[in-house]
């Protein structure tokens, strides 16, 4: 801090579609700098022999941050973050993908939610398949379940 001004730097956060909307082109460049970081310490972290890194497999780190990590991979393949109004009520206002932490170590759960009403059930199983797709290309393994309510959701853990 010089003469008293004082900045707050930002960091950069995936959405994992239990916070507010964000969207945009600032929003959209975040996202590409972030997953190209990605790319860039998984060709660096994933090397055998010598060679250029593999960056189809999570990277160490990943393995320890996996909401965020399969939050990006998400958001980077243009799928829509679901969204929760600012205030106390929780209630969503956005129809798509939400990630959170799974029953095990290194597992995530993926949900496609959104407001009362507004289809999300009838396009979760289509929609779910879509991001296990995406992830398996990336190192991720994704089962689809149905929950409680019968609601569909994805496991999500490193690939093998």
């Amino acid at each position: 801090m010089r003469g008293g001004d004082a900045r707050v730097e930002e960091v950069f956060e995936p959405a994992t579609g239990d916070g507010p909307q964000v969207a945009g082109p600032s929003r959209d460049a975040e996202v590409r700098t972030a997953f190209e970081g990605l790319l860039r310490i998984r060709r660096v972290t994933n090397t055998t022999g010598g060679g250029p890194g593999n960056e189809n497999v999570p990277a160490p780190w990943e393995l320890t941050r996996t909401v965020r990590a399969v939050s990006l991979a998400l958001e980077a393949s243009g799928f829509p973050p679901s969204a929760v109004a600012a205030d106390d009520a929780g209630r969503r206002t956005a129809t798509g993908y939400r990630v959170r932490p799974g029953d095990r170590p290194r597992t995530v759960y993926v949900e496609w939610l959104g407001p009362p009403g507004g289809g999300a059930a009838q396009e979760e199983e289509s929609r779910l398949r879509a991001c296990a797709e995406v992830l398996a290309g990336l190192g991720w393994e994704g089962l689809l379940y149905r929950g409680p309510r019968k609601r569909r959701f994805l496991e999500v853990e490193p690939g093998a």
